[in-house]
Formats: C-alpha cells, structure tokens, sequence
C-alpha cells in the first residue's frame, strides 16, 4: 500500500505540473532597452522584494518582474502593492509567453522557470520577434483601450510625445494624430502598425517612459525669476545659481551636462547680438548648424569632447531660451532627454531676470559673459584693407598655424597669398565687407625724424576699436642696411603687428612687422620695424592687385587722421 501511495503522489505531482506551469503569472513592474540599466534596476528592486526575476523581452527591451506565482495571487499582488505605491501604476500580469532567455538573477539557468514554456531565444545575431499578446484580438485591444481612465489616455499621449512619437495637446481624446502616432510608435517597435496598442504594448511603453523618468529625474521646473517653465533632468543636473541674463544648472554626479535658462529684456537686435556672443563661448562649439530667424535662433555646436544646443525667442519685449551641453560620448541618452525639454519650454508671463539690463550693451555683454568661460582665438593681430573689395593686408605671422582666420570678429577669410620671407599676407573675405577706408601707399621714403601712427589691436580683441600709437621714423632701412623696412621708435604690442603706419597726412608708409623671436639680439624696447610702402607695393602688384597711391594734400586734423587710420584697420584674429 505504501509503494502504491508513493506512485500515486508521483502520478499526481505530474499531472498537476503542467498545470502549475500555465497558471503562472508575473508581475511587470518595468522594462528598459539597455541590459546594464535593467540588471541595476533589477538590483535595486531586489533590495525590497525577495522574487524579482528579469527576461529578455520580444521587442528589444528587458523587462522587470515579480514572480512568478499563481493569477489569482498575481492579481491580488498587483492590487495591493499599486495601492501601497510600491510599483508603478502601469505594472501589468504578464505570462511565460511574453518573456525570452532570463538575465535576472545573474547567472540564472536560462533554460527554467519562464524560459522554459518561452519559444527558444533566436541566435544573437538574429533580430528579436516583438511579443505578441496571444490572448488578446485587435478588437479586444480596443474594449480594454476604452476602458482607460482620462489620466490613463492622457499617460499614453505623455509617453508617446516624450519619445517623439506625439505632438498634440495631452487631453486624453484619441483622434487622427494619437492615432498616427500609436501606429508609428508600433512600426518602431516591430509591431503591426494598427494604430490601437494592445494591452501588453501599452505596458511596455509607459513601462519604458516610467523607467526613463526615474532614470532622468525629470520634474517640471517652473523658474519664477525667470519666467520660464521647462521639464528638465534633475537627476542628471542641479541649480547651481542666478547670474543675468541666466539660471545656471551644474552636473550632478559626474554627467557633464549643463543647462542655462535665458531671460532678459529685448526685440530683435537684442536676439541677434545674443546669437553671435553665445557663440563665442566655449560651451558652443564653432562647428553645427545655426539659424537666426527674425524672432528666433537655433544653435548647434559639437567638438570632439561636447554637444550643445541653444534656443531663444523674442517675444513681447522679452528674450526667453535655453542652452544646454552635453558630452558626446552621452549622445544616446541625450536623444531621450532632449524632447522632453524641447518640447516642454514656454514662457511664464513677462518676469525676466535682472529688468534692469538692456539689449547687449557693452556692458550687457559684459553681464552675460560673467561666470562663463569665453572661446577665445589662439592670437589676433592687425591688418589694413587694400581694396574697396575688402582685401585685407596683414603679416604672414598672423596667419601661420591657423585653422581659420576671421576678420573683425565675425567674417571668415581666406589666405590669398603669403611669404615669410617678406613676412606679408592677403587676404580675402567669404562674404562681402564694406571697408570705411582702403589704405593709400606713399609714393616717397619718408624722412628720418618725421612723426608717424601706428593703428593697431594693440590688445588683439580686448577691445571693440584699434588703437593709435604715436611714433617717430629712426631711419628708412634695417639695422643692417637692409632695404624695404623702416626703423621706427614706438611702443608697440604683438596685437599691433600687421597695422598700417601712416604719415601726418594720412598716406600708409609701412606695416608693422613681428619682432624675430629667433633674433640673437636683445633690442631696446620702443624699437620696431615696418614693411616700406614701396616694398609693399612692388608685392602686391606681382600679385594682380593694384594698390591705391596717396595723393599729396594738406594735413588733416587729428579727428580726421584717427578717423582715417582707424577705417581701414582690420582685426585679424588665427583660430586652431
């Protein structure tokens, strides 16, 4: 009777198996399309519940469970832990047949519990099938759709815009565009585009936008000083402080992104100089696209190292944007954040910070630069323009080793010719500039004694204007006897180097030469050295170009004169 008992209990055990194995149920608590992101979610779960199992899922993705055990206990479970918010609300009862080869616990048998009743896993070179809801036609799919809540729709549309999916007003109704979007958020996936999730679709992506959240931190900040409202990534990132016209937001843990709020008064001449200073930061990058509408502008820049977007609107007397930078190696990640702040930034009301400044003065510029670090050229030096073209004059030393070169600030130029032996340069503009004045040659050596100017970025661009810098001509050749220079007496700079030498009458005598770094003589300071105008002249001409001779006159007055010399004084500055 015994034997009999034991091969009864036996027969038993295996008949009921197979029952137990289809009853079983998970809860899905989240899923994640990064394995490493999922097995720390998976971690930290399990430091509150003892049962959390991971699985591959159909899609791509890896879904979070707990389990498995029977349905009426999962369904119980699933109640009780939404009501103690200890799960997301969008958790859902999920069977074997949603799930593939188990990554949770570590080092699992892939080959147990869900595995076990799951189709085998195809080889991993092999793309991966989406899931499909064995149970569920499209036509039961749209009864448990209507069954939705209002918050419940409009959580659909919330996630569905957050990967860019959506862009219409959250309000719950499922029109043309939800439709649309459901479609193609399905096509993305793998899935029949029918334009109705199912419930399990509708699991995995507010699964995947739940995990996103909490993985980002994003809370909508509404930035009162400012007013500006945004939703941004405060996990990622943390108010660092006020400084007009930005909110600063430091890295938080290492992530190396960075967010400026903007806001300060100002129309459209307000927006366009904004444009041009931020790019001279070096959160921008001078590579990427850029576009300045009439009442916006859009920035890109990357380098090697840093990725940054910037944007800002005048509107009703205000300015209103934001910049943000990231590290290039986090451009994945970026590209799940950057919707969410795109699509969420408006302006609250008319508060800006600080009323007081006004559109980028000098001083405003000033302002908005405080605190930041500004890109600033690897040298500037002068030039003179030699044409009503815009040809620009300078010294070869300006040019070398540059990646580019940009005359006043803002206009890319190209080296039409240069020759360290005679240490001259040309240059040409890419876009059309309009000199005040072209520089005219002396026809005559001048005299020794006679008195000069210099006009030069004597501070290269530390400053908005040349320089004039008065002097005295020492003698007509090198101190070798060398011909084609003139010796002058003048404390001039490096940034002064390629400026035109003018007599009192206005006519160029020279340019400003280096001094020799390898030269194996100390000079005494107030020694300089500048290009005659007949040698300046003779190299230009070689080169098709026909400079203008000065016309004998009278003498101008020194408004005149600063006038003149200032005119055709470029700032030429050498970028890497």
């Amino acid at each position: 009777m015994r034997i009999l008992s034991i091969l009864a209990g036996l027969v038993a055990l295996c008949l009921a198996a197979p029952l137990a194995a289809q009853d079983k149920m998970w809860l899905q608590i989240e899923a994640q399309p990064d394995l490493a992101l999922a097995m720390d979610r998976a971690r930290a779960y399990g430091a509150v519940f003892p049962d959390v199992e991971g699985y591959k899922l159909g899609n791509g993705w890896y879904g979070i469970a707990l389990g498995p055990q029977t349905r009426a206990d999962a369904e119980a479970r699933l109640l009780d832990l939404r009501r103690q918010n200890m799960i997301p609300q969008d958790s859902f009862l999920a069977d074997a047949s949603t799930y593939g080869q188990r990554f949770w616990p570590a080092g699992a048998d892939a080959n147990s519990d869900a595995s076990a009743g799951a189709t085998p896993e195809p080889e991993a070179t092999a793309p991966l099938e989406p899931a499909p809801d064995p149970d569920e036609t499209l036509a039961q799919s749209r009864d448990a759709e209507a069954a939705l809540s209002d918050q419940g729709r409009m959580d659909l549309q919330t996630a569905l815009g957050w990967y860019g999916f959506y862009q219409g007003g959250v309000d719950g109704h499922f029109g043309k565009g939800t439709r649309a979007s459901m479609a193609e958020w399905q096509g993305a996936n793998g899935y029949e585009a029918t334009g109705i999730l199912s419930t399990n679709q509708r699991g995995l992506l507010l699964a995947a936008y739940r995990a996103g959240q909490t993985e980002f931190g994003f809370e909508t900040v509404s930035e009162a000083e400012a007013g500006i409202e945004i939703i941004l990534p405060m996990a990622l990132i943390q108010f660092d402080r006020y400084e007009p016209p930005f909110v600063h937001y430091a890295p938080k843990d290492g992530s190396g992104l960075k967010v400026l709020l903007i806001s300060e008064p100002g129309g459209a001449s307000g927006l366009a100089g904004l444009y041009d200073v931020l790019q001279t930061l070096e959160l921008v990058p001078p590579n990427g696209e850029r576009a300045l509408e009439e009442a916006s502008f859009t920035i890109r820049g990357s380098n090697d190292k840093i990725e940054t977007l910037a944007f800002a609107a005048a509107e009703n007397g205000n300015i209103k944007g934001y910049l943000i930078s990231w590290n290039r190696a986090d451009a994945e990640r970026m590209a799940r954040v950057l919707p969410a702040v795109q699509s969420s930034f408006h302006a609250l009301g008319d508060q800006v910070l600080d009323p007081g400044l006004v559109p980028l003065s000098e001083a405003a510029k000033r302002g908005l630069l405080s605190g930041l670090d500004v890109r600033h050229p690897k040298q500037s030096r002068s030039g003179m323009f030699i044409d009503t073209s815009g040809t620009v004059l300078t010294t070869s030393e300006a040019v070398t080793g540059c990646g580019k070169v940009v005359l006043d600030r803002d206009v890319m130029a190209t080296i039409r010719f240069t020759d360290p032996a005679s240490g001259i340069a040309i240059l040409t503009p890419q876009s059309p500039i309009s000199p005040q004045y072209v520089a005219a040659f002396a026809s005559a050596l001048p005299r020794p004694g006679a008195a000069v100017s210099l006009s030069g970025y004597s501070y290269e661009d530390k400053l908005p204007a040349p320089v004039l810098t008065l002097g005295v001509v020492e003698e007509v050749k090198g101190l070798n006897g060398e011909t084609g220079l003139t010796r002058l007496s003048l404390a001039a700079l490096p940034g002064d180097t390629g400026g035109p030498v003018l007599d009192q009458s206005g006519a160029v005598l020279g340019m400003l030469l280096p001094a020799d770094p390898k030269a194996a003589k100390l000079l005494p300071a107030g020694v300089a050295f500048a290009a005659s105008a007949q040698a300046i002249t003779a190299a230009l001409t070689t080169q098709g170009l026909m400079p203008l001779s000065a016309v004998a006159g009278g003498k101008p007055t020194p408004d005149a004169l600063s006038a003149t010399a200032r005119g055709m004084t470029v700032l030429v500055s050498c970028w890497e």
